[in-house]
């Protein structure tokens, strides 16, 4: 796929903070003949200079002014609530974003992951580059071109801000070249419709374990059709390094095409524990597979499922601590915490957290006893591990969250920790947002009647407007930067806020 320069839209991806509202094309101002509507009313200056500026007692005047203000708080535009009037779109405030960027691939994509690169840590400096894997979503009678898309986004510039002063822009080009982003692809043919990607680095390049070559790059992607292929996409990323390189035909061949699922499924994790590639997925039926890759560099699935689920597996992540252990967030309403080494493939603890579907959750790589879980009626909460307790009955325990929040009014799609802050968290809804949340944050009933935005939570940090948000990641080696999809694309942004 050729490059294409990346644009920002600002009519499809916009943020509010908390008592912004939305931009409103106002008439022009009609232009008539001046009429002076106080003529003859007052016979001298003083007279006018007791009334006030305009005429009015000075007790009249600021009545109404303080009337104006009220009007103007009860306008406040808050996401899920306020709706946005015919004609209305909202506009992202510069003041608040650090970079902005809109990127557009050839389909819609339902899931994408973050690359880790070899450009260093803690990257805060301008341009930035990041890479990524993702999967289309091509509908109907076009389902075969379908592809697995190795993404290279470079030139991402930080945000112009009109405000700045002549001394701000200068210092800031010195480390920054603002010419227009670039969106580089490579594709590789698939079948069906990615519902699912995950990518793991190995340590070393080889299978045989020659750890003194590059880490090889794998990634895992569920499609519709109930396949999860394997496929190592190293070649692609360096690929891009190096203009005109052709690859072998071998090289778009997975590695693996693994098989054991008899319906789609949406959940999938690689274990951070196990650097050969260690693989969970879970289907529509409610059942878990275990696939393990070799010494030799062979894939090999247990053909015993996890099952315990009486719904679909929305969910599944590998512990961030305990090499053997999971866990998996159904539509039954569940969080179920399994050790793989269990024969009988039944769960180790059994919560039942939502009356309704869990869409997504997240282990915190930050303090392990910690997950945060979204769900279908719009609530995310957080859940500390050390109260649950070992299955011991045939129904589901019930448990208490350490915090809840229901500010969304839509399904929560996605859920992610900040890599190295254990109190910041990234939330994705099906109402167009992407909200950045510090559950270390407190504020007091009486300072909340007076921000006068009693329906917005104190922890609410940032709220990020894209259409149909179904998936969010932050780039861990770029402090505060994230990367989202949805049906018009993605967005990489990062703000002041974090």
């Amino acid at each position: 796929m050729s490059k294409r320069a990346a644009d920002v839209d600002e009519e499809h991806s916009a943020a509010l903070k908390a008592g912004e509202r939305p931009m409103v094309d106002a008439p022009p101002d009609e232009v008539g003949e001046f009429e002076d509507e106080f003529e003859d009313e007052f016979e001298s200056e003083d007279e006018i200079l007791e009334a006030g500026v305009d005429g009015r007692p000075d007790a009249e005047r600021e009545a109404e002014e303080q009337e104006d203000a009220m009007e103007v708080d009860k306008q406040t535009f808050i996401p899920g609530r306020t709706k946005l009037a015919p004609g209305e779109t909202l506009a992202p405030d510069p003041s608040t974003y650090d970079m902005l960027h809109t990127l557009s691939t050839p389909w819609p994509c339902l899931s994408f992951d973050i690359v880790r690169d070899s450009l260093g840590d803690s990257r805060k400096t301008f341009p930035a580059t990041i890479y990524a894997v993702t999967g289309t979503q091509a509908e109907g009678a076009r389902a075969k071109d379908n592809e697995l898309l190795v993404l290279k986004m470079s030139g991402l510039s930080k945000m112009d801000r009109p405000d700045e002063t002549d001394s701000e822009s200068e210092s800031d080009s010195d480390d920054e070249d603002l010419g227009e982003p670039i969106l580089e692809s490579k594709a590789i043919p698939l079948n069906s419709t990615t519902n699912r990607i995950r990518a793991h680095q190995t340590p070393g390049g080889t299978q045989s374990g020659d750890y003194s070559k590059p880490p090889q790059t794998l990634t895992a992607t569920m499609l519709e059709n109930a396949q999860v292929l394997i496929h190592d996409v190293t070649p692609f990323l360096s690929s891009f390094d190096v203009p005109g390189t052709v690859l072998p035909p071998s090289a778009y061949k997975p590695l693996s095409t693994l098989r054991m699922h008899k319906a789609e499924g949406y959940a999938l994790d690689w274990s951070p524990l196990y650097p050969l590639g260690k693989l969970l997925t879970g289907d529509n039926d409610g059942l878990i597979y275990v696939t393990t890759r070799t010494e030799g560099g062979g894939w090999v699935t247990d053909s015993r499922a996890f099952t315990g689920h009486q719904s679909s597996v929305e969910e599944i992540q590998w512990s961030p601590n305990e090499k053997n252990v999971f866990a998996s967030a159904s539509s039954d309403g569940t969080v179920k915490v399994w050790d793989v080494r269990s024969k009988s493939r039944k769960p180790a603890v059994d919560v039942r957290i939502s009356s309704t579907d869990v869409n997504v959750m997240s282990w915190s790589k930050q303090t392990f006893h910690l997950l945060a879980t979204g769900a279908d009626d719009g609530q995310w909460a957080v859940w500390d591990l050390r109260h649950w307790k070992p299955t011991s009955a045939a129904a589901p325990q019930q448990a208490s969250p350490v915090a809840s929040f229901d500010f969304h009014r839509e399904p929560v799609t996605s859920i992610e920790w900040h890599p190295t802050d254990d109190s910041v968290v990234a939330v994705g809804s099906a109402d167009n947002t992407v909200t950045l949340w510090d559950l270390a944050v407190e504020l007091d009933e009486e300072e909340s009647r007076e921000a006068a935005l009693a329906e917005v939570p104190p922890q609410l940090l940032f709220v990020h407007y894209m259409e149909s948000v179904k998936e969010v990641h932050w780039q861990a080696q770029m402090p505060g930067t994230l990367m989202a999809t949805g049906s018009n694309g993605f967005g990489v942004f990062k703000t002041i806020s974090v």
